[in-house]
C-alpha cells in the first residue's frame, strides 16, 4: 500500500474525528478531502490502517476511529510546530507583560494556556524559601568520589556523592571549599550557578573540570532546597469531554490534584526537536491518565521547569503544541529579562 496516502488518509481521519466527534466513513473523506482516490481505494487503506491498529470501529458502523497507535503515528509526521498567528501572540505578550511579579504571571500562564487550548494547562515552578547558604563541605568518600553536603539558614540539609574524574586530596579539596564557600555563603539557594563560575575559574587549570562538576551538584542541591508549586486552571473542561474518556473522569481529576504525581510526570517530559513533547494515551505512566495526552515544554533557564496541558486523546494536537510551545517561549524571554 502506499505509505504517504496511508498517513494522508490517517491525518483526515483524525482530523474529521477531532472536529466532529463523530466516527469517520470513507464516502465523507473522498467528500471533505482532496485526496485523488476513489472511495473504494480509501476502503482498502483504512482496512490496512485498522489491521495495522492505528484506526477501529467503535461500534457496528462504518466508520473508524483513530487509536492511541494511530494518533501517535500523527503526531510523528508533524514535520513542524506552526507558529500562532500575529493576533494571538499579541494575546499572549499584553497578557504576560502586565504580570506584578512571578506568582501572579503563573497564575495568568495557565489561565491563558488554558482558555487557548480549551485543556486542563499545568505549569510547575520552583518558588523561593527565603534559603540561604549557611554551610559547605567536600569530603573525599573514596579515590574519585566526594561527599558534597550543604546546610542551608532553614535548616535544609542536602548531600549526594558524586564521581569526579581525578583523586583530589584534601588539600585541594580544602581550598576548592573556600573558594565556593566564599562565592555562595549567605546567596539564595536558587541563585548559586552564577555565583560559582568564577570559583571554578579561580581552581588550578588541571582540577577545574573536578571544580566544575563539583559546582554542579551544589547548584543543584540548592535548587532541591526550592519548594516546587504546580498551577493548574481549566478542569471544567474535562466535564465538557466526558464522552471522551472511557472511564469516569474522577479518576483522572484525582490524579491531576496529585501534586507530586504530576510534577514526577512533568519532570520525566523531555522536547523532541519541534520543542514540545506528545505523551499519549498508555504512554502515560499514571494509569488514570491512559484516556488522556499530556502535550508539554520546557521553560526558563535550562528548560528546567516544565508546563503543558492535559486533555482527551481526541485532541487538536498541531493546535496545542504550537500554543504549548509560544506560551513557554514568551514566559522563558519573559524571566530571562
Amino acid at each position: 500500500m502506499n505509505q504517504p496516502r496511508r498517513l494522508d488518509v490517517l491525518s483526515a481521519i483524525v482530523e474529521d474525528y477531532v472536529h466532529s466527534r463523530e466516527p469517520v466513513g470513507s464516502k465523507a473523506l473522498v467528500d471533505r478531502h482532496r485526496l485523488g482516490v476513489s472511495s473504494a481505494t480509501v476502503r482498502n487503506d483504512m482496512a490496512a490502517l485498522e489491521e495495522a491498529g492505528m484506526i477501529m470501529a467503535p461500534h457496528a458502523s462504518a466508520g473508524r476511529i483513530p487509536t492511541d497507535k494511530g494518533y501517535r503515528a500523527f503526531v510523528d509526521q508533524i514535520a513542524s510546530v506552526k507558529p500562532l498567528s500575529v493576533a494571538e501572540r499579541r494575546a499572549i505578550s499584553s497578557f504576560l507583560d502586565s504580570s506584578d511579579d512571578v506568582d501572579q504571571m503563573m497564575e495568568k500562564t495557565v489561565r491563558l494556556l488554558s482558555q487557548l487550548t480549551r485543556q486542563v494547562a499545568l505549569v510547575q515552578y520552583p518558588t523561593r524559601t527565603g534559603a540561604r547558604v549557611r554551610h559547605l563541605e567536600l569530603v573525599t568518600m573514596a579515590p574519585k568520589f566526594v561527599l558534597v553536603v550543604m546546610i542551608t539558614t532553614r535548616g535544609g540539609v542536602g548531600q549526594r556523592v558524586v564521581e569526579v574524574p581525578e583523586d583530589l586530596t584534601e588539600e585541594t579539596l580544602k581550598t576548592m571549599r573556600a573558594q565556593f564557600l566564599d562565592a555562595i555563603l549567605d546567596q539564595p539557594v536558587g541563585e548559586l550557578e552564577e555565583a560559582l563560575v568564577p570559583a571554578v575559574t579561580r581552581c588550578e587549570p588541571m582540577h577545574q573540570k573536578s571544580a566544575a562538576i563539583l559546582a554542579g551538584m551544589v547548584t543543584i542541591l540548592g535548587r532541591n532546597e526550592q519548594e516546587e508549586r504546580l498551577l493548574m486552571a481549566g478542569t471544567s473542561y474535562l466535564a465538557e469531554s466526558t464522552e471522551d474518556f472511557n472511564r469516569n473522569i474522577a479518576p483522572i481529576l484525582d490524579v491531576l490534584e496529585e501534586q507530586v504525581v504530576m510534577l514526577r510526570l512533568l519532570s520525566e517530559i523531555d522536547d523532541d526537536a519541534r520543542g514540545v513533547s506528545v505523551r499519549i494515551g498508555r504512554e502515560n505512566a499514571e494509569s488514570p491518565l491512559s484516556d488522556a495526552s499530556v502535550v508539554a515544554t520546557g521553560y526558563g533557564p535550562q528548560l528546567a521547569s516544565k508546563l503543558g496541558v492535559v486533555g482527551p486523546t481526541r485532541m487538536d494536537y498541531p493546535g496545542t503544541m504550537s500554543a504549548v510551545r509560544a506560551v513557554a517561549r514568551y514566559l522563558s524571554r519573559i524571566l530571562h529579562e
